[in-house]
């Protein structure tokens, strides 16, 4: 989609603003009749958000795709989207304080060149993920040591009590990667890896994994290949060859569909994928664990004013979520509480996002604010689960002049748009996807804890309100949690991170997965998105 839109389209229902655009975009984006892929090639269209193919530095919904295709963690998730299963542990055991988890590694195993997946490997993957510091090496956090006992047997000793240990060990992040191979190629796992580790750029060439699939080429901003491994230990997949097509659009991906140069879309939204009557194509419209979120990071430099708890709270309070649903996706969505997904531990019978337009006003007039002030939204400008993130910016800039809020839009590529929210930038446009299911993780990333991703862009510590304290004491408590106590546990964390206003969930979109009727296989994945192997071509 484009970046900005006439003033016109604004005032018109989405769905009348992308039938204007679709008319408007035939005949001029040149998208050739090409010629139909063979019967053992898969092509999906998606708009790639890739930071990088190396399994400890990427960090984007692609990644997940693709590190679930080339590597394998030591578990993975059933199709239920709740169930551990093995994949290169074939058994495992967990001690009564849950601080120790001994892995048994199916001995089959090996990497696509065919040397064996050791222990070795194993412990070598997981330190280098904890200290080459990507952005999922927070995954790592708990981990005390991890001991090799002999070629297939792994124990894994944590801090304190962990019970979302195993669901972690099934986030692609983790995948096992060939030791060896990526050392004589620059990785290493030392704890300067962060700085020393050189190998970021043969990961974007290169494969090291034991997964169904290989890396064959990488093509920044155009295309993503795999090639099926000839050496893979399980059942083979159906497809010689996946081609990832880079996408940006739903209209393109809907073109690309239809005329069969595509096999997959995967971001075609609600209201495009009813336009579409054509008996060739398949659309299945599921609820996700997938949301679109505005944060704020108070200490971050070039905020026109104090970003207090009651101005983040006046323009949370701004905000249309029922309209912000019904304007990107047709009302295709659902509210979304807290930064942990509906249906995850600790969301039953959360209080919903409020809009008070009269409250807001008055909070601005209290923190000497009333005539308002300009603030920057920093966005990536891509369309994510359904969603055009320029349109959400526009409707955002909407919603804020009714406080006197007016919101410069920044759009910027997905990788401008990483490197920047780290600086911080004051107020961002962001999504996320599981990584496995558990609600651990977005505390984790989420929350108001030291040394956290967005506690440390929030300023925990430096911020007012802001101490962190609270937060990890809760966290503790809920990693230590029973079972059956994880829901309370996890539902204080909820409440408080509701309360502190840095993570404003607005979109939890209904997905649509679309693809061409001959087609198999094609699902949702908590922690791996689109499982690639499982796809067929019938």
């Amino acid at each position: 989609m484009v970046d900005v839109l006439p003033s016109v389209f604004l005032r018109l229902k989405p769905k009348f603003t992308r039938v204007l655009l679709a008319a408007a975009l035939v005949g001029t984006l040149g998208i050739s009749a090409e010629a139909k892929a063979a019967d053992d090639t898969i092509v999906v269209a998606r708009a790639m958000d890739i930071n990088s193919l190396d399994p400890a530095r990427a960090y984007c919904d692609t990644c997940q795709i693709y590190l679930s295709a080339v590597y394998q963690p030591l578990l993975t998730l059933a199709a239920d989207n709740k169930t551990i299963i093995p994949s290169l542990a074939e058994k495992w055991e967990v001690s009564p304080d849950v601080t120790t988890f001994t892995f048994n590694l199916n001995p089959a195993a090996k990497f696509s060149d065919g040397s064996p997946v050791t222990g070795d490997d194993v412990k070598w993957t997981l330190e280098r993920l904890k200290n080459v510091k990507g952005s999922a090496s927070y995954l790592m956090d708990s981990v005390k040591s991890i001991e090799v006992k002999d070629p297939h047997t792994v124990v894994i000793t944590t801090k304190t009590p962990n019970s979302e240990l195993l669901g972690i060990l099934s986030a692609p992040y983790t995948g096992i990667i060939n030791s060896k191979l990526a050392s004589a190629n620059g990785a290493n796992a030392a704890e300067d890896a962060a700085t020393s580790d050189t190998s970021d750029t043969w990961f974007l060439s290169n494969s090291a994994g034991s997964g169904p699939f290989t890396l064959e080429s990488y093509k920044a901003d155009d295309n993503l290949r795999f090639k099926r491994n000839d050496n893979y230990w399980g059942t083979k997949p159906a497809a010689a060859v996946v081609i990832m097509k880079q996408t940006a659009d739903a209209v393109t991906q809907a073109q690309m569909l239809g005329s069969g140069t595509a096999d997959i879309a995967m971001q075609i939204d609600p209201d495009t994928a009813k336009s579409i009557q054509d008996p060739n194509i398949v659309f299945q419209t599921i609820p996700s664990f997938n949301f679109v979120y505005v944060a704020f990071s108070p200490v971050a430099e070039g905020s026109p004013v104090p970003l207090t708890r009651d101005v983040r709270e006046a323009i949370a309070l701004a905000i249309d979520y029922k309209g912000a649903i019904d304007f990107t996706v047709g009302g295709e969505g659902k509210l979304q509480p807290a930064a942990i997904p509906n249906g995850f531990p600790g969301t039953s019978n959360l209080p919903d996002p409020e809009t008070n337009i009269e409250k807001a006003k008055e909070l601005l007039a209290k923190a000497g604010l009333a005539d308002g002030f300009t603030l920057d939204l920093t966005f990536a400008a891509m369309n994510v689960y359904g969603i055009d993130l320029s349109l959400l910016a526009q409707k955002l800039e909407q919603d804020l002049a009714k406080i006197n809020v007016k919101l410069a839009l920044k759009p910027a590529t997905f990788n401008v748009w990483v490197t920047d929210i780290d600086k911080p930038v004051p107020f961002t446009i962001g999504f996320f996807a599981p990584d496995y299911f558990g609600s651990a993780q977005y505390v984790q990333y989420f929350g108001m804890i030291p040394n956290m991703p967005w506690g440390t862009r929030a300023g925990v510590g430096k911020a007012e309100g802001l101490d962190g304290k609270e937060e990890l004491e809760l966290f503790n408590k809920a990693l230590a949690a029973a079972i059956e106590q994880q829901e309370e546990a996890y539902r204080a964390l909820a409440m408080k991170m509701i309360d502190d206003k840095i993570i404003l969930p607005l979109v939890s979109p209904n997905l649509v997965l679309a693809h061409r009727k001959d087609i198999g296989g094609v699902r949702y994945s908590a922690c791996c998105n689109l499982p690639l192997a499982e796809i067929v071509k019938n």
